[in-house]
């Protein structure tokens, strides 16, 4: 009773500022949306505050085709205070008294809590809303000058292909020495999260087996994204700045720091996308992968350092791959038996200078129906 007293209490208080800012007109004035945003937050309000300044530079002149929220887990006053100062967004507060239980021992509380607030978010954006798409940030990013341009053409690509399920934002080997095309794209069986927009027919899917804990690495699972992909870009039009949360700031230093944010004013309506098309895409690829130049033995990295032009190096097993990612410097981590940023199990990324090296598996080429020369 006491609990729901206090939920009572907040409620209420919430309802009037929200009257009190006219969000029935702000909604109301929004006009066939590409995808609502939402902010997903909890406690960091310095952070936030940061995030939402990075993100109306460059939403203001397309707000209409970008509603903006903000949706905070819990009570914390400075972060409703900072939300609620802003007549740009819409607030909303996720109120969860239920006690979470972990399921192993030693796990923290917050990434239970983190996937109910997703669920509980994206279920009032895309049922409630009725929005047909919804991107999705979080309260310790900054986003690149062409992130909404980005995502309208990524919108149109997620309507024509459904064996793509979702478009990010994000490259997890996106730091400053591995990119350098801030025009390229590519497909991924990984699912990169940080900033990233699906489709409200995926969202009915998932939202009825949605995990009680590690909501991102659960879309990980083959079982739960079915052979679909994800649209990734090579430099990155997000960037995570956030060293303190849930994460404990693990990885940051080595992976997330050094990531590049694009600087590129792309023009992605004149760019033809069509190459992303799943039909498309393996040829597209496999011809890529075809004419990089094949390394053996050791010192993969001297090697590829020595060649001209784009490389490849064929990895046995997870344990290989992982000794030759360590070598060059990019993630190791697989999940599922997917390598992060991996396509059919090949691996991208530039290399020093515009040299890509592709490490791929022992049948990534038969799966691209290339012959090996």
């Amino acid at each position: 009773m006491k609990r729901q007293d206090q939920e009572c209490r907040q409620l209420r208080a919430l309802v009037q500022d929200l009257e009190s800012k006219g969000i029935k007109k702000l909604i109301g004035n929004v006009q066939m949306p590409v995808a609502a945003v939402v902010v997903m937050a909890c406690s960091r309000s310095d952070y936030l505050e940061k995030t939402i300044k990075s993100i109306l530079k460059y939403q203001t002149s397309v707000a209409s085709k970008y509603p903006l929220f903000i949706s905070q887990d819990g009570s914390n006053p400075d972060v409703r205070k900072l939300a609620l100062s802003y007549d740009q967004l819409t607030y909303m507060q996720h109120l969860d008294f239920e006690p979470v239980h972990t399921e192993r021992p030693g796990e923290l509380v917050a990434y239970y809590k983190i996937a109910r607030h997703y669920k509980w978010a994206l279920d009032q954006l895309f049922h409630k809303h009725n929005f047909s798409r919804v991107i999705i940030l979080e309260d310790d990013m900054e986003i690149a000058a062409d992130f909404f341009d980005y995502f309208e053409a990524g919108a149109t690509l997620l309507d024509r292909d459904k064996s793509i399920m979702a478009i990010s934002s994000w490259n997890d080997n996106g730091q400053r020495q591995f990119v350098q095309d801030p025009y390229a794209l590519y497909r991924s069986d990984f699912f990169p999260g940080l900033g990233w927009m699906l489709s409200k027919s995926t969202w009915s899917e998932l939202s009825p087996k949605w995990p009680k804990a590690y909501w991102d690495d659960w879309l990980r699972l083959k079982e739960n994204h079915r052979g679909r992909q994800f649209i990734r870009p090579e430099v990155c039009r997000t960037y995570n700045f956030g060293e303190h949360g849930s994460s404990l700031g693990q990885f940051f230093k080595q992976y997330l720091e050094p990531i590049k944010l694009n600087d590129v004013q792309v023009d992605w309506k004149s760019m033809d996308l069509s190459y992303l098309l799943e039909d498309n895409y393996v040829k597209h690829f496999g011809d890529l992968v075809k004419k990089a130049k094949p390394i053996h033995g050791a010192d993969a990295v001297l090697k590829a350092f020595n060649i001209d032009g784009d490389v490849r190096i064929q990895y046995r097993d997870q344990l290989d791959f992982e000794d030759i990612a360590r070598q060059f410097g990019i993630f190791e981590e697989w999940k599922d038996g997917v390598p992060r940023a991996a396509y059919k199990g090949i691996v991208v990324f530039r290399f020093q200078t515009s040299r890509r090296v592709f490490l791929i598996a022992p049948d990534s080429l038969q799966q691209l129906g290339v012959e090996d020369t």
